[in-house]
């Protein structure tokens, strides 16, 4: 073999063995995270989505020691907000519009009307944009991750859900993790979107003319089954929805202002367990803390509360007033505070949650620009 053969298959080699590393690196299983792991940066902010539709920003927030919260920065996503035809308090109609990566540092936020997805990079109450792409579809609603897999889902033309790498800071789309929800594309609506905690598949709820709950199982390489396991619930019009500590599903039911209790098995198909009314209106929200359940009622302005037993029976804990139409929620993770977004006035309302799962209001902080805006996250 010639010296510039030689160099020639030693290039060869490198650019293969390169490209099998890349290809490792971004279809591996996502790392385990140690039980002892210590909490990581920006662990005591809450970040808060304005939908702004001239410039989308999420607006950073310090929490105190009493949980009450501090404004710190407002960073634009480069993309815009979006309103869907109807809305007034929850101009998105959906949960899920921000998603946190405490782990990894990162933030995810869609910007509706600019039908991308913004990643930030997390420093305490710092953001740092790397990144917008396009969502794959039209007008985002909903954003979830587990983790090296994001997922979002669009709400508009039949319904879509678009599946993403990260590598690094970045995301990189996956052509084949593109699947198309089938709704009707004048009245397409969903609702949100998410992983279980254990990564193994997807939940998408959709309302109006869907009114399901699908199920995507997710393949040893993190794409979607072909199709969904698809739970009809014909006039329960499922929109928001929460996972317990054992992996049941909690639903809000805003059709029959209830809540909606489902095991997900093995093979995606899901198993009523119950339906709880809230006795309120709009019922379209849902959050854990710790061994508690809350759901917004944006019509009422109030959260239902839920002592989840250890059998999975909710206990109610009646209502807690907040200011006018109550949306998406986040709790810190330690179960000590809740943070509500209110959409008529674009206001956070601040909870403390005793340890019998009372609520007791702390204070409230406006955020700007966000009159209707959704999406919530809390360290």
């Amino acid at each position: 073999m010639t010296l510039a053969k030689a160099r020639t298959s030693r290039i060869t080699r490198a650019i293969a063995t390169g490209a099998a590393i890349a290809a490792a690196a971004l279809f591996a299983a996502p790392a385990a995270v140690a039980a002892n792991s210590p909490q990581p940066k920006g662990s005591s902010a809450v970040f808060v989505q304005s939908d702004d539709t001239t410039a989308n920003t999420v607006v950073a927030y310090a929490r105190a020691a009493d949980g009450t919260l501090t404004r710190k920065g407002v960073y634009t996503t480069g993309g815009k907000g979006g309103i869907l035809p109807g809305t007034v308090a929850d101009h998105l109609a959906s949960q899920g519009s921000l998603a946190y990566d405490r782990h990894n540092h990162l933030l995810y936020a869609v910007n509706a009307g600019s039908d991308t997805v913004t990643v930030f990079a997390v420093h305490g109450t710092h953001l740092r944009r790397v990144q917008e792409i396009s969502s794959g579809g039209s007008f985002p609603v909903s954003v979830t991750f587990h983790g090296n897999r994001v997922y979002v889902a669009n709400t508009l033309g039949g319904g879509s859900v678009q599946g993403f790498v990260r590598t690094g800071e970045r995301l990189v789309k996956v052509p084949s993790w593109n699947r198309d929800l089938g709704l009707d594309k004048a009245t397409s609506a969903v609702g949100q979107i998410s992983f279980t905690p254990d990564g193994s598949k997807l939940v998408v709820t959709t309302k109006a003319s869907g009114q399901s709950i699908d199920v995507f199982p997710v393949g040893a390489h993190g794409g979607p089954s072909a199709r969904p396991v698809v739970t009809s619930t014909p006039g329960a019009v499922p929109f928001g929805f929460a996972f317990d500590s054992a992996g049941r599903i909690r639903v809000t039911e805003a059709g029959t202002n209830s809540v909606g209790t489902f095991t997900v098995g093995r093979d995606g198909r899901l198993t009523a367990k119950g339906t709880v009314p809230t006795g309120q209106t709009a019922t379209c929200w849902a959050v854990t803390a710790g061994d508690h359940l809350y759901v917004s009622n944006a019509a009422s302005g109030t959260l239902s509360g839920y002592r989840v037993g250890t059998r999975g029976e909710l206990t109610a804990l009646g209502n807690t007033a907040t200011d006018a139409g109550t949306v998406d929620a986040a709790a810190s993770s330690d179960g000590r505070y809740l943070y509500v977004q209110t959409g008529v006035k674009g206001v956070v309302d601040e909870f403390r949650v005793g340890a019998n799962g009372s609520l007791t209001a702390i204070g409230s902080v406006e955020v700007p620009g966000a009159v209707g805006g959704e999406g919530i996250v809390a360290g």
